[in-house]
């Protein structure tokens, strides 16, 4: 091995928090996405042509295991609590596996929907643990270690794309077999891998970063009789919107609104994880504390107002305002993606207790279960009412960035608490 080669791998150890155990999750964390990016991308399409269900059907099923979906964040969160976290983890990668592979053994539409029901708790869980694993081991690195993570889950989802692309060109029934099978056979590598994962430590308290600082409130150990959370909870789950203005809204709007062309659509989402992958850790260290988090909140309120107004400018006529206002829009809801994950993420964690952390990161993690279920069809139901509808969206998204900031100014002292560093096995 050359000595450039070996510098490049001592200076990827050295960036990357959480030692081996830390990079090791990242890799599985990428071939998640790797399978991920196969499989969600032509699962609609192998319901419709290899089951041969109507498109009502279709939407009926994702709708309901969307629904089931809800259950997985808090479920995982409290499971988290009670066992290792590590074999809970296995536990959701080879459910996963086996609700993907169930698919493969019927036609039966009630058995489909079962099947999809059960594959969607684990998989929502999936995001409480992996981010509840990173809090653990990478202490107060942990914003950098999740921008990180991002960085690569998005390589990974794109390479997936472009997998599932490619067999969809063929569009044969093998073809959408494999697709299938190649997400399953992901979930055991990430198992098989997760194995060597040492147990990272149960924190057992917080540190200030001054011993001057007032000593944070005690918090009661169940998040649902935390109102203060729920709050904050709520009011998460309305910012989780980008993903469905960018996800949905965006091409529908594009097509029924405007005059630019419908090519644009896949461009500006192909821009969106170009833009995550450059810029998603550099932007990491603005919130690298949890006050430095909490003030991140106001340029969030502002990206959103510029990003639903730029799209109903995109509507006031002509194909080179549609375009400029469309690319303005996509590149500016970004940018609010990518900040709202940084304060989402390190507040969440700075707002849970010690003693019940898995809990209440699993009742945050209802804010993007539930975006995911209810945002397509707010995003669906703003593009028929037309262009006014998107000021009063940014508006909304306002004054809840508003109403946030004063939550959690109350909730949290004025310094940053944090995780402990843990030392973890290079094994």
């Amino acid at each position: 091995m050359s000595r450039s080669t070996r510098s490049a791998r001592t200076a990827f150890r050295d960036r990357v928090p959480g030692g081996a155990d830390g990079r090791r999750m990242l890799v599985i964390g990428f071939i998640d996405k790797c399978g991920t990016g196969l499989w969600s991308t032509a699962m609609a399409l192998y319901f419709t042509y290899v089951t041969g269900l109507g498109l009502g059907q279709v939407g009926l099923l994702i709708a309901v295991s969307g629904a089931a979906g809800i259950a997985g964040a808090p479920l995982g969160g409290r499971l988290a609590d009670r066992f290792p976290l590590v074999r809970v983890i296995i536990c959701t990668q080879l459910l996963r596996a086996a609700a993907l592979l169930a698919l493969l053994t019927t036609d039966d539409y009630p058995l489909l929907v079962l099947f999809s029901a059960v594959g969607a708790l684990p998989d929502r869980a999936t995001n409480v643990l992996t981010k509840l694993y990173a809090a653990r081991i990478a202490g107060p690195d942990r914003i950098r270690y999740q921008a990180i993570n991002r960085t690569t889950s998005n390589i990974g989802w794109t390479l997936g794309g472009l997998g599932a692309a490619a067999a969809l060109a063929v569009g044969t029934t093998t073809a959408f077999h494999l697709l299938l099978v190649g997400d399953a056979l992901s979930y055991l590598v990430m198992a098989a891998l997760t194995l060597r994962c040492a147990e990272p430590p149960t924190p057992t308290s917080r540190i200030a970063a001054s011993s001057t600082d007032p000593a944070p409130t005690a918090k009661p150990s169940s998040p649902w009789r935390d109102r203060g959370f729920l709050g904050f909870t709520a009011a998460d789950s309305v910012f989780f919107l980008h993903d469905s203005i960018l996800q949905v809204a965006l091409p529908l709007w594009i097509v029924h609104a405007t005059e630019a062309p419908v090519g644009l659509a896949p461009l500006l989402m192909v821009a969106n994880s170009a833009l995550v992958v450059i810029f998603q850790v550099p932007l990491s260290r603005f919130g690298a504390t949890t006050e430095a988090a909490r003030r991140l909140l106001a340029p969030l309120a502002g990206l959103f107002a510029v990003g639903t107004l730029a799209l109903a400018v995109s509507a006031l006529g002509g194909r080179t305002l549609s375009i400029a206002a469309l690319i303005t829009a996509a590149v500016v809801l970004t940018f609010a993606e990518m900040i709202h994950t940084i304060a989402s993420w390190e507040i969440s964690v700075a707002l849970a207790p010690d003693d019940a952390q898995g809990a209440y990161l699993g009742v945050h993690g209802l804010a993007q279960s539930t975006q995911r279920f209810v945002g397509p069809l707010l995003m669906t139901g703003l593009v028929s009412a037309g262009p006014l509808a998107w000021p009063v969206l940014g508006a909304a998204l306002v004054a809840t960035s508003a109403a946030q900031n004063s939550l959690v100014r109350r909730r949290l002292p004025t310094t940053s608490l944090s995780v402990p560093k843990v030392t973890v096995s290079e094994h």
